[in-house]
């Protein structure tokens, strides 16, 4: 029936236009014969796709032309390579620019420097390494999509990169489940310690100790890390959301839907990637003792003291022998 309908309406078009084809003139007074050919633009608006005949059962292989495809091609193609290099790229440009300028942040001694607090279990310690692995596979293998083709195929020639690309897919389509179980768990275990407050508008003000030299106080989480635990959160259930609708081609969405979410999970991607950064910098090279809090799980008191001074007092109020712990030791709950 479609097709039917699609056969009238290209023989009423050609009717309606081939009187005026008909005077038609070259500038030499010849006729003009691209004139009688069909007008595509015309034909799209009255259909917006242009169907053929298939003997498959899969109907969404019978779409020959989809006009929206050439704007999903054009974002792909143009201006996705352009916004990620100015995510990820401005973003490590903007940390080399602040580690030169302000250092790295140094760990304060006093008479408490060596003795250690439990900062994080191993359960979330292994959800936190599970997710942020997954996230590092997935980084490459998406960037990969973006830029591989531009900058790694001419270093390695299209064979070599056609069998990296494969298995890329393939890493990209399988350690998406475990991230998504890790972001969830993240959730599970620390939304109480990420919900806003007072005191991280405080916090935010003051510049949260790395535009100058005073520390201020913070629970367990500090404004900053809540930005980043949220940001992974929301990002990582968008992420999840759109690539299940590619996972499972068609199940939701028509085709049209499908170069939607891709946009969607491309754009949240780069943003989500340039993010991560930035932790990545603050918990390692950026400031010192903060990468043992996911290390060994232990931190430094006097660290501690310094950047989550209202949590050490809860932990203090918890346990009758004061926050000083032994390795391996959990503080009373």
């Amino acid at each position: 029936m479609r097709r039917l309908t699609s056969l009238l309406l290209l023989a009423a078009t050609l009717a309606l236009t081939a009187p005026a084809v008909a005077q038609v003139r070259a500038p030499d007074g010849a006729p003009n014969p691209t004139a009688s050919s069909v007008n595509e633009e015309m034909l799209f608006k009255q259909d917006p796709t242009i169907h053929g005949r298939i003997s498959i059962p899969n109907a969404t292989a019978a779409n020959l032309i989809q006009p929206q495809g050439r704007e999903w091609r054009q974002f792909r193609e143009a201006w996705l390579p352009w916004i990620g290099a100015l995510a990820v790229l401005g973003m490590l440009g903007a940390l080399a620019a602040f580690y030169f300028t302000r250092g790295r942040i140094r760990l304060e001694h006093s008479e408490e420097s060596g003795k250690k607090i439990l900062r994080f279990n191993s359960f979330e310690r292994f959800s936190h390494w599970m997710t942020a692995s997954c996230f590092i596979v997935l980084s490459l293998s998406g960037l990969n999509y973006i830029f591989g083709k531009r900058l790694l195929m001419p270093l390695i020639g299209p064979e070599a990169f056609a069998t990296l690309a494969q298995y890329a897919k393939y890493a990209h389509i399988y350690l998406a489940w475990p991230f998504m179980l890790g972001v969830l768990f993240m959730l599970v275990l620390w939304i109480k310690d990420n919900i806003p407050g007072r005191i991280d508008w405080i916090w935010l003000k003051q510049g949260g100790g790395l535009l100058g030299d005073a520390h201020p106080s913070a629970g367990r989480f500090n404004a900053g890390q809540k930005m980043i635990f949220w940001m992974v959160v929301g990002f990582g259930f968008a992420m999840g959301a759109t690539g299940l609708m590619m996972i499972f081609p068609f199940a939701v969405t028509d085709i049209n839907g499908m170069q939607v979410m891709q946009v969607i999970h491309s754009l949240i991607g780069v943003v989500f990637i340039a993010g991560i950064l930035a932790h990545i910098y603050i918990g390692s090279l950026g400031m010192e003792g903060a990468y043992d809090a996911m290390g060994s799980g232990e931190v430094d008191l006097a660290w501690a003291k310094v950047h989550h001074d209202l949590w050490v007092k809860e932990q203090q109020a918890k346990t009758a022998s004061g926050p000083q712990l032994g390795r391996g030791q959990v503080p009373a709950e």
